[in-house]
């Protein structure tokens, strides 16, 4: 009788399983095109997105993202171009995680860009909940990571981030790196500096660069984070492109919550399932050695 029961919830699992995770849209990876066509960096990457979920990568949705793709970015904003044996960054995003937002980035290959950076990028392209890891088979700076997070995050969403928003969320990035490297300090405390300017812009619901450049020199100074008037003039026009996208975000926004609510609860539905299961083999264990 017991070996029946045993029997019957394994086929219900198994059965089970692949439904929910089918229904799991809010899981995907996005691969730079130069790691995804190099066998031993894409084996590298895996290997470490393996260290840092517990999921099966192999329900995970998966795009390459290319040089043109980043190009059509960045190169409006910092005039560099990549080739396609340059883009190194991948990156994961994970919608079942319901606890805000928890970015991984790995330090040991990426140089340059923090997960609070990251962190501030994807608020301006309203994003504040998921779990993200950035890696790169080889040194690199994560600017480039960028455009895989977000196309991780509209493969897992189902719908597109408008292109006013990534632009934004991109200069901003791409600013904060500039003005820590020019500066010397940490770039946490000045992704920090934009993450306050931010929130006040926010509140005011202010769009003009002089109104925000005001702001951002009165917290540089509360911070003893000193900036030229070309930096506090650039950090201010960054974030006022970022303000202005906001409007444009409605829709995202609400489809995100949407394939959040949805991941959540097929992870929730997973995780009874296991824990039942697990109960019932430890119940069965305890009857034998009675």
């Amino acid at each position: 009788m017991m070996k029946r029961l045993l029997l019957a919830l394994i086929v219900l699992m198994v059965l089970l399983t692949p439904i929910y995770s089918a229904s799991t849209s809010g899981f995907a990876i996005t691969y730079g095109e130069t790691t995804y066509n190099n066998p031993s960096y894409k084996s590298t990457v895996l290997n470490y997105f393996k260290t840092q979920t517990s999921k099966n990568l192999d329900d995970a949705t998966s795009k390459v993202i290319t040089a043109s793709e980043v190009n059509q970015i960045s190169k409006n904003i910092t005039g560099r171009t990549y080739n396609s044996n340059q883009i190194f960054s991948c990156a994961l995003v994970d919608l079942s995680y319901s606890q805000g937002i928890k970015i991984v980035v790995d330090t040991s290959k990426v140089t340059t860009v923090t997960s609070k950076m990251y962190a501030n990028a994807l608020k301006s392209s309203g994003i504040e909940n998921g779990y993200v890891v950035v890696t790169s088979p080889v040194t690199a700076t994560g600017e480039s990571a960028l455009t895989g997070v977000l196309k991780s995050y509209e493969i897992a969403v189902g719908t597109s981030i408008p292109e006013e928003a990534k632009q934004a969320a991109t200069e901003e990035l791409y600013t904060e790196t500039k003005i820590a490297n020019q500066t010397g300090q940490d770039p946490d405390k000045i992704a920090n500096l934009f993450d306050e300017v931010k929130q006040e812009v926010s509140s005011q619901n202010l769009q003009d660069p002089a109104q925000i450049k005001v702001i951002v020199i009165n917290i540089a100074n509360n911070m003893n984070i000193n900036l030229s008037d070309e930096q506090a003039q650039q950090i201010a026009d960054a974030l006022a492109n970022s303000q202005k996208a906001q409007s444009s975000l409605s829709d995202f926004k609400n489809q995100l919550q949407i394939a959040t609510q949805q991941a959540s609860q097929s992870q929730g539905i997973l995780e009874q399932i296991w824990n039942y299961v697990q109960s019932f083999i430890d119940y069965l264990s305890s009857l034998a050695g009675n």
